[in-house]
């Protein structure tokens, strides 16, 4: 029996960090919707303690939380097939890492490697960025997720969990779920306007939700070399139509291909071509999304529901934890 086939539950969270682009969506919210239109148990939450290592202006991250509850939204995951809610509003959470630390090995956290890439970024080497996967282990275990879709940069973390949970297992008896990684191989990694991954992080990203002319400005700002208009063109090196080709068809790609290959094409009529395509493709999400900005008693809501769900499932686990490990519960 396939994924596909059987009802699974499936647990991802985003940082409330920046506003999302291209790359959340291909990488991530198109698969999510699927998710949500196969059956799957879903829970979506927005971390925003996780953006705490990176975030430290409360105003902002406020601001940031409720906006891509409203970007989640206006994409198509639908609160009443899913889950959707702040990580703060499961306090569950937090409760299972404290217990879950106590059965980390500390050289387990030593060697992720996503801790030495935040730290070569420039963020501060704080014990909240060391022990983020702990805390990203009890986002995934406190809602008995069998399955947690990544990106192949991501896989480590799933590894970590897997441990922690077996160790918890192995002291306490098995009361926790085992999680394995979701990996699409159909899904593409989306380059940022710089040539590495799209990223917040890297300030090289295309907004979903940005005013349109800003919009435009991204686009137009992505890297190309200095190959005139007559000169041939190799598709495969170039960014442009990696980011073409995410919009179109089997057909149109290999139009685009061989438009690439057989010279007289200028990168300012492919960008043309991005933009409008980008706009025909989001035009419909980005008016609902406007909707929802005179909605915010709309979204607090759908975030109440969803936090709600989620602990009907948390609650019970966390006394099975508690109890488990001698800890009274009241």
């Amino acid at each position: 029996m396939t994924d596909a086939t059987r009802k699974l539950t499936i647990v991802s969270g985003i940082q409330p960090s920046g506003n999302l682009h291209l790359g959340n969506y291909f990488g991530a919210v198109q698969q999510f919707v699927q998710f949500i239109r196969e059956g799957h148990e879903c829970y979506y939450f927005l971390a925003n303690y996780h953006a705490l290592t990176s975030v430290r202006e409360p105003g902002r991250l406020l601001g940031l939380t409720r906006s891509t509850a409203a970007d989640y939204i206006a994409l198509g995951l639908d609160p009443e097939l899913a889950a959707i809610y702040v990580q703060s509003d499961l306090p569950e959470v937090c409760e299972l890492q404290w217990l879950l630390t106590t059965v980390t090995p500390m050289g387990l956290l030593e060697r992720c490697h996503a801790y030495k890439d935040k730290i070569a970024q420039g963020l501060s080497s704080d014990h909240g960025l060391f022990a983020y996967p702990v805390l990203q282990a009890a986002d995934i275990l406190i809602v008995r997720a069998n399955r947690v879709p990544v990106g192949q940069d991501q896989k480590q973390h799933i590894e970590v969990t897997r441990d922690i949970a077996g160790s918890f297992n192995h002291l306490y008896g098995e009361l926790l779920t085992v999680p394995e990684a979701y990996i699409p191989e159909s899904v593409a990694v989306v380059p940022g306007r710089d040539g590495r991954k799209m990223s917040k992080s890297y300030n090289n990203t295309i907004e979903l939700f940005a005013p349109e002319e800003e919009v435009r400005q991204q686009i137009f700002s992505i890297v190309t070399d200095s190959a005139s208009l007559k000169e041939p063109k190799d598709p495969d090196r170039s960014m442009l139509y990696a980011v073409l080709k995410l919009f179109c068809t089997e057909e149109e790609r290999e139009y685009w291909r061989d438009r690439f290959t057989s010279g007289g094409l200028g990168y300012r009529e492919v960008k043309e071509a991005i933009f409008d395509l980008y706009m025909r493709r989001f035009e419909p999400v980005r008016a609902r999304r406007r909707e929802l900005e005179s909605q915010p008693e709309y979204i607090a809501e759908v975030l109440r529901r969803g936090a709600e769900r989620a602990r009907r499932v948390a609650a019970p686990l966390l006394r099975e934890v508690r109890a488990a490990m001698g800890i009274p519960n009241r």
